[in-house]
């Protein structure tokens, strides 16, 4: 009896253990296909449990480690795999990781479909509430989806250039009927998609002519209103529009943030922009993402004024350091502190 009882249970087990072989076999096959490229630590860098530097130090990677890349995480982090099985997230600066091939986020398709935030909701630093926030999408934020990362989180692309991760419960996100968005596509600056009428863009063409032939006049704050052998930002702006075309706009870059209010359509979305139109800023507050969380763009001070130029590109003067009246990517910091913009045209 007991001999016939062994016999029954040794039975089972090796038919449990046959029936979830193929299960076993099919996890890893996914596993290994997740796996999108490898990478190579070139500089001691800290492995963390999330894509932020607030994430917690779970360990430390060494100079000629190698390590599977698993996703891009966000643009400053990317989660790895090392030799040991140990996940985490490292910087993605090229001074810590050399990258062979292209990382994408496992099992995630790359959908690039525009949708709309229909209710207030955080943008974060990772797939997870968790996730630091980096601000908060308002109602009626248009995004580009980039992907799906797992059954609660889409990541996205905000319209005013921020990368994060957002719920993707339709409470929050309403996606767009029809498929691919027409939008920047990922890129850091898009380029303007309004198009401006044949008599006005004749007239923007001619102040950022203007404005070019100033390129490296010295940044002084509070110039003289009266030379042009200094600018600050709100005076360099002022006097190319006065001498291209003899409009007189406001002295300082808060009355005219608000005389584009008054006299034309604001606009809030960087894609919304067209050549020769005012674009207003808040003040720095830092080169990442997670400087800006929590920030409610209504209330902050315009501190910097500059000329759009199409293309994604800035014509301004905003330092002594930087050498004057430049053109710079309208990228970075300048998306972050990005408050709103406007054409001096009709």
């Amino acid at each position: 009896m007991k001999r016939s009882v062994a016999i029954l249970l040794s039975s089972a087990m090796a038919l449990s253990i046959y029936s979830s072989m193929p299960a076993l076999t099919s996890a890893a096959a996914s596993s290994q296909s997740a796996v999108q490229s490898t990478g190579q630590i070139v500089a001691g860098v800290n492995l963390r449990d999330k894509p932020s530097l607030s994430g917690k130090v779970i360990g430390s990677l060494k100079k000629g480690t190698p390590v599977q890349i698993l996703e891009q995480s966000n643009s400053y982090f990317y989660k790895v795999k090392d030799a040991a099985g140990k996940v985490g997230y490292v910087s993605a600066a090229p001074k810590y990781i050399t990258v062979n091939g292209t990382a994408s986020a496992p099992g995630s398709a790359k959908t690039k479909q525009s949708g709309r935030v229909i209710y207030g909701v955080n943008l974060r630093t990772a797939p997870s509430t968790s996730g630091e926030i980096i601000t908060m999408l308002k109602k009626g934020t248009g995004v580009t989806i980039l992907e799906q990362t797992n059954k609660s989180f889409y990541k996205v692309k905000s319209e005013n250039g921020l990368t994060g991760y957002v719920s993707s419960s339709s409470k929050y996100i309403e996606l767009a009927k029809g498929g691919a968005s027409q939008g920047n596509g990922g890129s850091s600056a898009p380029a303007p998609q309004p198009s401006i009428p044949a008599n006005i863009k004749q007239q923007v063409d001619k102040v950022i002519q203007t404005g070019k032939q100033y390129m490296g006049t010295p940044y002084e704050f509070g110039s003289n209103r009266n030379t042009t052998a200094t600018f600050d930002c709100s005076d360099f702006v002022k006097h190319i529009y006065k001498k291209a075309l003899g409009i007189t706009l406001p002295s300082d870059s808060r009355k005219q943030g608000a005389w584009i209010k008054e006299n034309s359509q604001p606009v809030y979305r960087i894609s919304d922009l067209k050549a020769g139109d005012l674009v207003f800023f808040m003040s720095y507050k830092g080169s990442s993402a997670s400087a800006y969380a929590g920030i409610d763009r209504d209330k902050e001070r315009i501190t910097h004024v500059a000329m759009y130029i199409g293309d994604g590109q800035l014509l301004h003067t905003y330092s002594v350091k930087s050498g004057g009246v430049r053109i710079d990517k309208f990228d970075g910091s300048w998306e972050r502190r990005f408050l709103y913009g406007g054409s001096v045209l009709k």
